[in-house]
């Protein structure tokens, strides 16, 4: 496999944030509603917790009642550099129970969230070609399509200004130029 984007380039800039003193019923809708297993628990703008799906309803089953975030949310923050290797952050959530990371920059600041379904989205779009026992490419590929070898070109469109290029990537959850990746 062959990837190279780093944990900016494929974070979640928009994620869910809660508060502590929010009641969990409430907050576990919004869970729903936004569709991410987790979110962010913070203090003003400052994350202190992190808030799981999985914590909501084992709270809910045990005592039948809903208290406050803060009577279920994780005290521990799992924290990733933006600038580091989206492998590192892979490392990371496989090593710890919760759905997502913290991605801060270099001043510390949050910036985004990282989650499995990021990941996994960077790496199917960044990796290599499957060969099959004889070398050839695409071993899968049904008659009638194109494929690189064709005569059709190996160029997409930006999904940000249009333009037309060969060396799109997925920054963010949409394909961007070099040149819209570096706004």
């Amino acid at each position: 496999m062959s990837v190279s984007n780093t944990i900016r380039e494929v974070m979640t800039r928009d994620y869910v944030g809660v508060s502590e003193s929010d009641d969990l019923l409430e907050a576990g809708r919004l869970l729903r509603e936004e569709g991410v297993d987790g979110a962010v628990v913070l203090r003003g703008n400052k994350p202190v917790g992190m808030l799981e799906v999985d914590a909501v309803l084992d709270a809910i089953l045990k005592d039948g009642t809903a208290g406050t975030v803060s009577d279920v949310m994780a005290d521990s923050i799992e924290r990733v550099d933006a600038g580091e290797p989206i492998e590192v952050a892979a490392d990371r959530l496989v090593g710890i129970e919760g759905s997502l990371l913290v991605v801060t920059d270099e001043g510390g600041d949050t910036v985004g969230v990282v989650t499995a379904s990021d990941l996994v989205r960077a790496m199917a779009l960044g990796r290599e070609p499957e060969q099959d026992t004889t070398g050839n490419l695409e071993p899968n590929r049904t008659e009638g399509t194109a494929s690189a070898g064709d005569s059709y070109s190996n160029q997409g469109i930006c999904e940000r200004c249009g333009a037309l290029t060969s060396e799109l990537v997925s920054f963010n959850g949409q394909l961007l130029c070099s040149d819209c990746r570096d706004i």
